[in-house]
């Protein structure tokens, strides 16, 4: 996980993708053309929660370094510094690894 100079505002959480599998489990390469994009990655950065109505911070439920799962058109994809990034809401994480 590479550390990044921006800090998302309100419910939003920039995830570092994983880079998918280049081999089936029967050892059968994928070439770069039919390759899906990855649904999960690594957790680089957190904002600080969403602000309710009497101004209350609800926190993010995800930190830094929790490696998640998302949905597949999911957030805005961004690049820094030759990786890829992707600025989700916290709601679009389908499931965080324990």
């Amino acid at each position: 996980m590479s550390k990044i100079s921006y800090k998302p505002t309100g419910a939003r959480i920039i995830v570092e993708r994983q880079p998918a599998d280049v081999e089936t489990q029967s050892g059968i390469f994928i070439p770069d053309s039919a390759q899906e994009k990855p649904y999960r990655g690594i957790v680089s950065a957190v904002g600080p929660g969403r602000v309710t109505s009497d101004g209350k911070t609800i926190p993010v439920n995800v930190k830094e370094g929790d490696t998640v799962i998302y949905g597949q058109y999911s957030g805005t994809n961004i690049q820094i510094d030759d990786s890829e990034y992707l600025i989700l809401k916290e709601s679009e994480i389908l499931a965080v690894k324990i």
